[in-house]
């Protein structure tokens, strides 16, 4: 039975009008997520548009099964349209990767750091360039397959954590701004598991519904990041020295690059009584510095680039109590932020932390509550 609308009716995008009279770009990678999205959107009857982009070479050397920007899933994500009657289209976005994403990934982790690119291609890729595009294309929204929810609050769109705690992707979307938060939806975030989505997949009848989900960052074939580094940056792997923390020196490595803080196994350097790790890289001297466990624990972590979502500015208070999540794989714990600048902090860990690096994120959220206040990276202070 048809819907008759009437002034202040919403449809399920939050549009006062029809789905069919409502433009939604779906962002479509060719998974079974971005998948569901658009089929999902399809049939309530909204006018989609499909959107995937070409991110990088789909030579043998990098392109994969399961990977984000592999050649196949151009073709899965354009075979979803053909069967649920959308237009689709690739956009070739290789550049603005490159330039982006890619450049930084390389130089972040020749400086010792360890980056996380997929950040940084949802802020400068997909929530900035794409997110364009939709608006040329006259789109009311844009939709995305991410596991984060987005709430209406007493103050605009919120950003809230996905309800399956297993699959949310807050931490890889803490730089959305509130601009872009307004125009995007994220139709999957309130679902309890990813195995919900494989049965909307197969009750739409989609091809990829049984389609493995992807795991490494899709330009890192095997998640060999240093053949990568090294294929970028000539020469990057020097070799050099491991000392322990007084520079005596232990080992020698092949490549400051092949290294990452907190790192124990791989380190060539056996025979030792007590366990090392990795507990600092110094990229000038060319040195892995090592040390035992204890030594990795931090409790004062700089911040900068901070993107900001709570309702009062950043700095309109002293200090702000909230839970932080310094890795991806770590829950949220209890920390002091305090502000130095509009878009720099110091984070006070109420417990101590082993392995914080240089190069992640630190996100923040709301105590007791699922918000995502925002966050910002991690740097050496």
């Amino acid at each position: 039975m048809t819907k008759t609308w009437q002034n202040g009716d919403e449809n399920s995008l939050g549009f006062s009008k029809p789905p069919a009279e409502t433009r939604v770009v779906v962002a479509m990678s060719g998974g079974v997520d971005s998948s569901v999205v658009a089929a999902m959107l399809a049939e309530e009857g909204f006018d989609v548009v499909g959107v995937t982009l070409q991110l990088y070479d789909h030579g043998a050397a990098l392109a994969k099964k399961g990977a984000c920007c592999a050649g196949r899933d151009i073709h899965d994500a354009r075979r979803v349209a053909e069967e649920m009657g959308f237009p689709h289209y690739v956009l070739d976005y290789e550049n603005v990767f490159k330039d982006a994403v890619i450049d930084e990934f390389a130089d972040s982790y020749l400086a010792g750091a360890t980056p996380v690119p997929c950040i940084r291609c949802n802020e400068r890729v997909k929530f900035k360039d794409l997110l364009e595009t939709a608006k040329d294309l006259d789109a009311d929204c844009m939709a995305t397959g991410h596991y984060i929810q987005r709430k209406t609050g007493a103050h605009g769109p919120e950003l809230h954590s996905a309800a399956d705690a297993n699959r949310d992707q807050s931490y890889f979307l803490f730089s959305t701004t509130p601009a872009q938060l307004d125009y995007l939806r994220f139709p999957l975030g309130h679902l309890p598991s990813k195995a919900e989505t494989r049965a909307l997949a197969a009750k739409y009848g989609l091809s990829v519904a049984d389609k493995p989900d992807s795991q490494d960052i899709c330009f890192v074939p095997n998640g060999n990041y240093a053949s990568v580094i090294e294929k970028l940056r000539p020469g990057a792997g020097e070799p050099g020295k491991i000392v322990d923390m007084d520079g005596t020196v232990l080992g020698q490595h092949q490549g400051v690059i092949h290294y990452t803080i907190g790192q124990r196994r791989g380190l060539g350097i056996g025979g030792l009584e007590t366990p090392l790790y990795v507990v600092k890289l110094d990229v000038d001297k060319k040195q892995v510095i090592v040390g035992p466990k204890s030594a990795l624990a931090t409790r004062q972590v700089p911040v900068m680039e901070i993107n900001w979502l709570g309702d009062a500015p950043f700095d309109s208070a002293d200090t702000w109590q909230v839970n932080v999540r310094v890795r991806s794989t770590k829950p949220p714990m209890p920390a002091t932020v305090r502000p130095t600048s509009p878009t720099e902090a110091v984070v006070e860990l109420l417990s101590a932390e082993e392995g914080v690096s240089p190069g992640q994120a630190c996100v923040f959220y709301e105590d007791g509550s699922s918000r995502i206040l925002g966050g910002g990276w991690i740097h050496r202070g």
